[in-house]
């Protein structure tokens, strides 16, 4: 079975998220994303746990689905609700670990996955005991994330430990400022039960494929949204049986009959690919840190790192030998996104959101317009200049000006 999986993001209990992440609204936002499975998100926040159990039933296959459906509490979507196919869910949380390691402040995040809600209580128990699950939907503890790994392991051997959006400079496996060298460097004996790694919006497959270390790691990409529209805006496609087991499957054993492809943002978009320094509004490509120093031209002040400097530091491969391994990806802009530029407006503006949701009744969800549609029914799309930019985004032929220092790309596609 085909389907499109979101494993990553977070619920209102997670700092700077919306009240909007409720199931109810996150399913119908998903039926209009094309997007069949969602991460329930921060099982591990005793509130948010509480509402799992209360409005989701397990569907015996290792995933949830809703006891009852309710009302969105997103006006904009209420009507999408009733569209037909069921959105499940599969229990999902990320973790935050801050430690020393071999003298150096480490900061990790990570990605858990589970099938059975025992293992997720269970995970809970221990993790209470090394700190505060209530403080936030995303806890932080000053354990080793290599022991978490243990004991995700010692709890259910069937749990997924995934690495989380790794290359963000500030907190993750690979981060500039905080990270590790290598997974073993990170995770030393526990390394085999990583079978995963998620690229995040700032690298791309490509990018990562380029150290070689990280060729038995399938890469997985999911949109990590703090509010319901931006899920999808990185997915995983699957093919394979639609249960916990096939999920698991297709991720750890990598082949492309059953994981199909990853939905990717165009790197350069993400708001850590280039080194900078928001302050100055200084952005500077790798060659130009070469040229010029690791210090902010305008006030002496230190540059965050880039993602893309960061992968040259380790690369032992050229990107365009990367780009012939692993698992296919497909670059994809939003289709808000596209219609803004498009039409020339606010993303959040009610002409492009009265667009946006005209072309979802027409023709059924965004992932089909962007992928799938054909070129001659793009071109016959009103306003026609969006059906232009969905093409020329399939294309990429698209310019970007890039992220950097916690500062989102630009994309442009009519100039």
């Amino acid at each position: 079975m085909r389907f499109l999986a979101d494993l990553h993001l977070h619920s209102e209990y997670s700092r700077a998220t919306s009240s909007h992440m409720t199931f109810d609204t996150l399913a119908a936002w998903a039926k209009i994303k094309g997007i069949s499975l969602l991460g329930t998100s921060d099982f591990t926040h005793p509130e948010w746990r509480g509402r799992i159990r209360k409005e989701l039933e397990p569907e015996g296959n290792g995933f949830f689905r809703r006891k009852r459906f309710g009302v969105p509490d997103d006006e904009r979507v209420r009507e999408f609700a009733a569209k037909p196919g069921e959105v499940h869910f599969v229990l999902s949380t990320e973790l935050s670990f801050i430690y020393a390691k071999k003298e150096k402040t480490r900061r990790v995040h990570l990605l858990v996955l589970t099938g059975k809600w025992q293992s997720a209580q269970m995970l809970c128990r221990r993790l209470a005991r090394k700190g505060n699950l209530a403080a936030d939907g995303r806890p932080i503890f000053g354990m080793d994330a290599a022991d978490l790994v243990r004991m995700a392991a010692d709890v259910d051997p069937d749990c997924l430990v995934i690495p989380a959006h790794i290359w963000t400079p500030w907190f993750s496996l690979f981060g500039a400022n905080s990270g590790f060298d290598s997974i073993d460097e990170c995770f030393e004996e526990m390394a085999p039960f990583i079978p995963a790694l998620e690229t995040g919006l700032s690298s791309d497959p490509r990018m990562t494929r380029r150290i070689s270390a990280l060729d038995r790691f399938a890469l997985i990409s999911n949109s990590d949204a703090h509010s319901p529209a931006n899920i999808g805006r990185e997915a995983n496609a699957f093919n394979t049986e639609f249960s916990y087991r096939g999920l698991r499957e297709a991720i750890r054993l990598r082949d492309p009959s059953k994981f199909a492809y990853t939905i990717e943002f165009f790197p350069e978009e993400g708001k850590y690919y280039a080194d900078g320094h928001r302050k100055c509004g200084v952005v500077l490509s790798p060659a130009d840190v070469i040229r010029k120093g690791q210090l902010c031209p305008k006030c002496g002040g230190k540059l965050t790192p880039g993602v893309c400097s960061r992968i040259d530091r380790l690369a032992d491969r050229s990107e365009k030998a990367a780009g012939k391994i692993g698992i296919p990806f497909r670059h994809m802009i939003p289709l808000r996104e596209i219609i803004g530029e498009a039409l020339g407006a606010g993303i959040n503006t009610k002409t492009v959101q009265d667009a946006y949701f005209s072309l979802i009744r027409e023709y059924g969800d965004e992932h089909f317009i962007l992928a799938e549609l054909s070129e001659n029914d793009l071109r016959r799309t009103k306003p026609e200049r969006v059906g232009e930019g969905i093409i020329r985004a399939r294309r990429g032929r698209v310019g970007i000006e890039p992220g950097y220092d916690g500062v989102y790309g630009r994309v442009r596609i009519f100039n």
